[in-house]
């Protein structure tokens, strides 16, 4: 692993008070993090600035750019949230049935409310995985974002799993309570060789600690041990705690580690995106800079045994956060060591300008917004990114169309696919490939809230690479509340491929959670248990669910 990250032009950090994609429901804080020791580029190798953190000026001249200052509030800030940890917040306890949070950020006028909003227990696309099926137990393991009994709004992390033998689940594990009504704090889950669940809960932001918990026993969600997991914040200095991370998305890699992506905020820019790694969950490596174009970007990845790659977007630095546009694509086949586009040729990281040979697609020249959705490999291994464009961020007809894109790599340049269109920016779902058949799972039709996120759940399916795309089963139904943020499941077996949750698009409501199998079947995750199992139950189309 490098021992830092190489820094190609000159750029200053900067301090933003609020949250990312609005200002959500808790009070702002400053929104910085720094983690790493960056490096100088030198003839196309990297040397270590171990004495301070530096950037490249258009002389190429070393310039410092993180101030002591800076690095001293840095320091502080992560004392404060190592106070917070040490209250540990673990609960291990039992509750009584499947409840998902419901979450709106930034309240805009009109009809639809908010810019986004609803039930969010799967939410976002940024967080990655949710669920994994361990053919070893035949059990498919979840988590999300919940609340308790007479709460729609307060957030606790969730973990459970679904028993495909008896076709049934327990009741949840409440792992911990988060502290805060911010669905960006949900969980993510893995597992690792050993059989441990893991649960990762992030933080939005600078403001609260981030948790990992393990698994006591393998394959078992009764009870989690909170890890003490410490990292390489700067060269040449004391590792600190690792207790502060954003968009998590974690992937085993068999017989090596976890291989994982980031936001780190403010480092250098208001949204970073980063690769870390680590051996064994507790000791992580010097975090990679992926990139720092503009004000950051958000990103989407997937990972297996011979490689990670992530797919991301970037906020043009005079356009405001809410806008985000272009594709890019970039992949490691050493743990981070390294780094290539899809055609194999280096990627210098990290990225700092737009033009770039990781660029995909080239939307700004379109002045098309991109909303990145999701990522896998085809059966080449070649990456395919699923992106939502649209006319811009907010609500309405205005912006449209939404146009869920399928973005290729066919072994010899990137393919573009218009697949469908649907009514929302955060409209989201999954895309499954299984040699010849691809699957699009997603709320492509108009719900009850229409204009909100979400809707109806639609199974696509293509047969041509996502050249073209097949209404196969429309899969909800008259529902009451929008679903939306149908995720897919990590080597999934086919009787549970997605789940995804839930919740009006314009107030305040209860939100429930639902999976569905390879056939588009839909089953309702129990509201209120009666028992300590119990089967899910199967929803028919145009039944109501309250």
């Amino acid at each position: 692993m490098s021992t830092g990250l190489v820094v190609l032009c000159c750029s200053c950090v900067s301090f933003c008070c609020g949250m990312s994609e609005g200002t959500g429901n808790d009070s702002g804080s400053i929104w910085l993090n720094a983690v790493g020791g960056f490096l100088a580029a030198d003839s196309g190798e990297s040397k270590a600035v171990s004495d301070k953190r530096v950037d490249v000026d258009a002389a190429g001249k070393e310039v410092e750019l993180l101030s002591e200052k800076t690095k001293k509030w840095l320091k502080a800030n992560n004392a404060k949230l190592g106070e917070k940890y040490k209250r540990d917040i673990t609960l291990n306890q039992k509750e009584d049935g499947y409840r998902g949070i419901w979450y709106e950020n930034t309240k805009t006028p009109g009809e639809y409310v908010f810019k986004y909003s609803g039930g969010l227990g799967t939410y976002c696309a940024k967080h990655r995985p949710f669920a994994i099926y361990c053919p070893e137990v035949d059990k498919t393991f979840f988590c999300y974002g919940g609340t308790r009994q007479g709460e729609n709004r307060a957030l606790v992390h969730m973990v459970s799993y679904y028993d495909h033998g008896t076709g049934m689940v327990p009741r949840p594990t409440l792992l911990l309570d988060k502290e805060t009504s911010d669905a960006h704090d949900n969980p993510v889950i893995s597992v690792d060789d050993e059989g441990y669940v893991w649960i990762f809960s992030t933080a939005h932001g600078t403001g609260r600690p981030s948790y990992i918990h393990k698994s006591s026993k393998p394959y078992s969600i009764d009870r989690f041990e909170l890890i003490s997991p410490d990292i390489q914040r700067f060269a040449d200095e004391a590792k600190e705690p690792f207790i502060n991370f954003s968009y998590f998305q974690v992937w085993n890699v068999p017989g090596k580690g976890f291989s994982c992506f980031l936001t780190l905020y403010n480092q250098p820019v208001q949204r970073a995106t980063y690769f870390v790694f680590s051996g064994d969950g507790v000791q992580w490596e010097v975090p990679v800079c992926i990139g720092a174009m503009g004000r950051g970007s958000y990103q989407v990845s997937f990972a297996n045994e011979s490689k990670a790659g992530t797919a991301f977007n970037y906020h043009p630095s005079e356009e405001g956060i809410n806008f985000r546009t272009n594709v890019y694509y970039v992949e490691t086949g050493d743990l981070g060591k390294t780094w290539v586009n899809a055609a194999g040729e280096k990627v210098d990281l990290p990225l700092r300008e737009p033009k770039n040979n990781a660029l995909v697609y080239d939307a700004e020249s379109e002045k098309r917004s991109v909303y990145v959705k999701d990522l896998a490999f085809d059966k080449n291994g070649d990456p395919v990114i699923l992106v939502v464009t649209s006319g811009g961020w907010r609500c309405g007809p205005g912006n449209n169309p939404r146009t869920w894109t399928v973005v290729r790599w066919d072994g010899g340049g990137w393919k573009i696919s218009k697949a469908f269109d649907s009514d929302n920016n955060y409209d989201t779902g999954s895309i499954f490939i299984e040699d010849e058949i691809w699957r699009i799972i997603g709320p492509s039709v108009v719900g009850p809230q229409g204009y909100n996120p979400g809707g109806e759940m639609m199974l696509w399916e293509s047969v041509n690479q996502g050249q073209n795309w097949n209404r196969v089963k429309q899969m909800t139904v008259n529902s009451p509340r929008n679903h939306n943020y149908a995720r897919g499941v990590v080597n999934a077996h086919p009787d549970f491929c997605a789940i995804w949750a839930d919740g009006h698009g314009r107030e305040e409501s209860i939100s429930n959670l639902y999976f569905c199998n390879r056939a588009g079947e839909v089953y309702l995750l129990p509201r209120k248990m009666e028992r300590d199992f119990e089967k899910p139950a199967k929803v028919e189309l145009g039944k109501i669910i309250e």
